[in-house]
């Protein structure tokens, strides 16, 4: 079992920067997959960006050269770097580890950060 917490979200102008933590709790964090979600009011949940348990990082377009994620398993966290931060990334950011093993999948979700980006 994982417990996910998030953190570090808030109101920031455009352009402005805002770091991200996922905070776990519980075993083998390591080995999870680790993605950071959004999700604005009225539209669909999307991923902006994932990382493998070998510290492999992908990222949706949009955030392209604007956002850093990383991981820290020493300290079980994972972190998103948010970087010129425009209007349209105003929305609810959500954790999500994930581990496929032999027997099942194993997903867990945080409950959620706001970030509000001001123009």
């Amino acid at each position: 079992q994982v417990q996910l917490v998030e953190s570090g979200g808030g109101l920031v102008q455009a352009g402005g920067s805002l770091r991200l933590s996922c905070a776990a709790s519980g075993s083998f964090f390591s080995l999870y997959a680790v993605g950071w979600y959004r999700q604005a009011p009225g539209k669909q949940r999307e991923l902006v960006a994932a990382i493998t348990s070998g510290g492999n990082a992908n990222y949706e377009d949009s955030v392209k050269g604007r956002f850093t994620i990383s991981r820290d398993n020493a300290e079980n966290r994972v972190y998103l770097q948010m970087n010129s931060l425009k209007p349209e990334d105003t929305a609810v950011y959500y954790c999500n580890a994930v581990r496929d093993t032999a027997w099942a999948r194993q997903e867990y979700w945080g409950q959620g950060t706001q970030v509000t980006v001001s123009s």
